[in-house]
């Protein structure tokens, strides 16, 4: 079993959500924290809630990943600070939702910033690092979305799908090294994803963000290479049928699905109200 206590995380979209879930989770379990997001008052709020809480140590870092110099200029900043991070949570993630020719382009382009690129890029710094001394570890947050298609999530759920492979075949690489590479894929989770538009997501289909960081570390600690946090057993039989189907069935299947969830007609929340 993995033990979190005096080791030093590095979180990143920390400020809310599933982000300052793993963050108060890891204190509890006696993690010093790295928090990073573009929000540097709300990670101080959250850091001053933990500090109150938990004896651990609590830097902030504000950052914007979908620059593309943002992995090395964090890793220029942990330098600075004199700090190491034993463990990577790669949760800073967006996306969009709805029909991808209908909604505007940023916010699919900013998605393969965070989602992809700011990942592999932090990823790359952080984990030669780790390699270097012999022991680390890194969690990708994906989503139970990496495994098929889904019209109205398109570029969302490709991002996801990358995140998938990469750390499947890194975490191949890296067996033996004392370096260890962990994919998370939670569904549904409650963290307020699309907030700023007319979509919505069913409470009662939804887990909770201090279960899935729960059972995420969990998995982490018990030498896994996939977790899929929420909802017991439950999540992760959702996978198999699309390695399963045919790929058209699957997609049409997850079109209509995201259809009747009224996905191919989302607008800003501002739009519709004007």
């Amino acid at each position: 079993m993995h033990d979190y206590t005096g080791t030093t995380a590095l979180v990143t979209g920390a400020s809310k959500g599933l982000g300052a879930a793993y963050a108060r989770e890891l204190a509890r379990r006696g993690a010093h924290l790295v928090l990073l997001a573009r929000s540097a008052d709300a990670l101080h709020e959250l850091a001053g809630r933990i500090r109150e809480q938990h004896p651990v140590r609590v830097e902030v870092m504000a950052a914007d990943l979908s620059e593309r110099d943002a992995p090395h200029t964090v890793a220029d900043e942990l330098a600075a600070r004199g700090l190491s991070v034993d463990l990577l949570v790669n949760n800073a993630g967006m996306g969009s939702v709805g029909p991808f020719l209908g909604r505007p382009l940023e916010p699919n382009v900013r998605s393969v910033d965070v989602n992809v690129t700011a990942l592999i890029g932090l990823t790359h710094v952080l984990g030669a690092e780790m390699l270097a001394r012999g022991h680390g570890g890194i969690v990708n947050v994906a989503s139970t979305a990496a495994f098929q298609p889904m019209p109205y999530q398109a570029s969302y759920a490709a991002t996801k799908a990358f995140v998938l492979s990469f750390s499947e075949a890194l975490a191949e690489e890296l067996r033996g090294t004392g370096v260890r590479v962990m994919a998370a894929h939670p569904g549904a989770t409650d963290t307020g994803f699309f907030d700023g538009t007319t979509a919505t997501m069913h409470p009662k289909a939804a887990d909770s963000p201090e279960g899935v960081a729960a059972r995420t570390l969990d998995d982490f600690a018990r030498g896994r290479s996939v977790s899929y946090p929420g909802r017991g057993f439950g999540r992760r039989p959702t996978t198999w049928v699309p390695r399963l189907l045919p790929r058209g069935a699957v997609t049409r299947v997850t079109g209509g699905l995201n259809r009747k969830l009224g996905f191919d007609d989302v607008r800003d929340v501002d739009a519709a109200a004007s």
